[in-house]
């Protein structure tokens, strides 16, 4: 097992450009990194240069690491390897708890073997649909008229605690951490009310993707999330960043949303997260 530096997170980046959409997490993660975004993430690899296996875990040497939850992602081409990497190279530590995030929901039963192997608990956190946009001509804009698109802007620190408190997965001290580092590193997008609050609004993960979109509830029904998504996708674009979603698996407005903008998916994937030692 290896720990990338600096120029073999370059060459991995172009690898992994070839294995998309399943690499796209972990794709994302090294694309941030690599534009320099503060990350406290380790990149470790089964062999270099021919790689089989990479994972993304939390940096032992970072002191900001245990800031945020303990998120590991990983993208594998064969199974045996991981399994290896996973267990005795221990390229995870299993003693605490974490989150295995975004990866092929076929491998499902080989990290519950693993997981119980070392009377580890999991259980599923959630299952998405991965929706990309592979080109920016596939996307199926909505008209936006001048009144709206003056509204239209990026976030700032002074909405962290509004969006903490609205996102699904919010309202704690790590979340708040999350989101400032989101907002403070990350593009983002939003549309304002009159007095110029935010009333719908998306970020940008710390692995390229597109989430936490959201509209206030007084204010749905007016086809702000479609202008968001398509504006947030053309700004991605424009700044070379990859364009893809992970849509939870029964949230079928927001699949049917990014769809009908001309989103797509491998219909033969999943991907899902898992958490151990809850």
């Amino acid at each position: 097992m290896k720990v990338l530096d600096k120029d073999e997170l370059q060459v991995a980046e172009e690898v992994l450009l070839q294995h998309l959409p399943k690499s796209y997490k972990v794709y994302g993660f090294i694309h941030a990194i690599n534009r320099n975004k503060p990350t406290t993430q380790q990149v470790v690899v089964d062999s270099w240069p021919d790689f089989k296996v990479i994972v993304c875990r939390p940096d032992p040497m970072n002191k900001h690491a245990l800031d945020f939850r303990k998120k590991v992602s990983y993208y594998s081409m064969d199974e045996q390897i991981l399994r290896k990497m996973l267990t005795e190279e221990n390229a995870i530590d299993w003693s605490t708890y974490f989150l295995i995030g975004g990866f092929d929901f076929s491998h499902a039963p080989l990290l519950k073997d693993m997981s119980s192997d070392r009377k580890v608990n999991n259980r599923i956190f959630t299952l998405v649909h991965l929706m990309h946009l592979p080109d920016v001509n596939y996307l199926l804009p909505p008209a936006v008229d001048s009144e709206l698109e003056s509204r239209i802007s990026s976030l700032n620190l002074s909405h962290v605690d509004f969006v903490n408190k609205t996102w699904k997965f919010g309202g704690n001290e790590q979340s708040y951490r999350n989101i400032k580092n989101l907002i403070s590193n990350f593009p983002s997008c939003c549309i304002t009310d009159g007095q110029g609050e935010p009333v719908s609004w998306i970020l940008l993960y710390d692995y390229c993707a597109m989430g936490m979109l959201y509209t206030l509830p007084e204010h749905r029904g007016k086809g702000y999330a479609k202008v968001l998504v398509s504006t947030m996708a053309k700004k991605l674009h424009a700044e070379g960043y990859p364009v893809y979603s992970f849509i939870e698996e029964d949230n079928m407005v927001s699949y049917k949303l990014f769809k009908n903008l001309g989103f797509v998916e491998d219909a033969s994937y999943r991907a899902a997260w898992f958490e151990f030692n809850f």
